[in-house]
């Protein structure tokens, strides 16, 4: 489980603090559905809850900066990842 002030933390990180050009415009996309997920098996706040948060976001985009994002995406939670 992730803590809500954890996940937060990432979701800024991710979009304000990280150079990983992520488009500023999905931050809150991403923090909607991260904490009010569509999907019922989403409703645990997990890495996986988040990750899916974030690509559900990325769908918003057009085909090339999506891949984009979502390449950079896995690197991103593996370095953020809990040892």
């Amino acid at each position: 489980m992730i803590r809500c002030s954890a996940a937060e933390l990432l979701i800024y990180q991710a979009f304000i603090e990280d150079e990983l050009e992520f488009p500023k415009h999905l931050a809150q996309r991403v923090h909607e559905l991260c904490f009010q997920p569509v999907h019922e098996e989403f409703q645990a706040r997990t890495m996986g809850s988040l990750s899916n948060a974030f690509t559900s976001a990325f769908k918003e985009l057009e085909p090339i900066p999506q891949y984009k994002a979502t390449a950079k995406l896995a690197g991103f939670l593996q370095s953020v990842r809990p040892k």
